[in-house]
C-alpha cells in the first residue's frame, strides 16, 4: 500500500511539472506575441513564475490560475514589467506597464 501511494505521488508530481512547462511556454508565446503588437521587444526572451493559485473553470474542474512576469523595452534602454494570466493552460490576459498606465490586452482565443 505504501509504494502504491508512492507512485501516485510522483505520478502527480510528474504530471504537475509537465503541465507548469506547458503553461510557461504558452505565456513566453503569448508575452512575446503581445510585445510585438506594441513594437517592444521582450527582454530575456522568458516569464518568470510570479503566482500560483488553484481556481475552479467555469464547469467546475479544478485547475491553476498562473501570473507570469516578464520584461520588455520599448525605446530600448529602459525596461517596464508586464504579467501573463493563464488560466490552466488558457490565457486570460496580458498586462503590459506603459507611460500612460497599464494595459491589458484580452485574449481569449486558443493559442
Amino acid at each position: 500500500m505504501g509504494n502504491f501511494l508512492l507512485l501516485i505521488v510522483l505520478g502527480l508530481m510528474v504530471w504537475f511539472w509537465i503541465d507548469t512547462l506547458r503553461t510557461r511556454e504558452r505565456a513566453v508565446f503569448a508575452a512575446g506575441r503581445a510585445c510585438k503588437e506594441l513594437g517592444a521587444q521582450l527582454l530575456d526572451q522568458t516569464v518568470s513564475l510570479e503566482s500560483i493559485k488553484p481556481m475552479r473553470s467555469e464547469r467546475g474542474r479544478l485547475m491553476f490560475r498562473r501570473i507570469y512576469g516578464f520584461d520588455f523595452s520599448i525605446a530600448g534602454y529602459e525596461r517596464r514589467r508586464g504579467r501573463a494570466f493563464m488560466a490552466g493552460q488558457a490565457l486570460e490576459q496580458v498586462q503590459i506597464d506603459a507611460e500612460q498606465g497599464t494595459t491589458i490586452d484580452m485574449k481569449e482565443d486558443a493559442l
